[in-house]
């Protein structure tokens, strides 16, 4: 059950029409997810500093269970996710930070209980 958050100080505006339902295909293909069961949330306005400069920039959160999980899963990842951003939000790589954090099915409340339990 993939997470994926993208913060960024675009303007809503800015956000192509669809992004949510391309970044939920692209992720479950690159994390080999299915796809009804990625979570996407996409934050646009937010303020954001990177680099000591406000200029247009992105934050993308990666969580999923298994397969974040190492730097070699990761860099693969790290390199699909960038393409996919910086074609979506004509941003430079050096303006996109990706973060990866590794679940565990304990940490995932759904129906009432934990992932571990379903």
């Amino acid at each position: 059950m993939p997470f994926v958050e993208l913060e960024t100080n675009l303007p809503a505006s800015r956000i192509p029409a669809g992004l949510e339902n391309r970044l939920c295909a692209a992720t479950a293909t690159i994390l080999d997810k299915p796809e009804d069961r990625v979570s996407v949330t996409i934050r646009p306005g937010m303020t954001l500093l990177m680099n000591k400069s406000t200029e247009p920039c992105a934050h993308l959160l990666v969580s999923s269970i298994g397969v974040v999980g190492t730097a070699e899963q990761n860099r693969t990842h790290s390199a699909s996710f960038f393409k996919l951003l910086t074609e979506e939000l004509s941003l430079d790589q050096d303006r996109i930070v990706i973060r990866f954090f590794p679940l565990e099915a304990w940490q995932i409340g759904k129906k009432g209980t934990v992932m571990t339990f379903l």
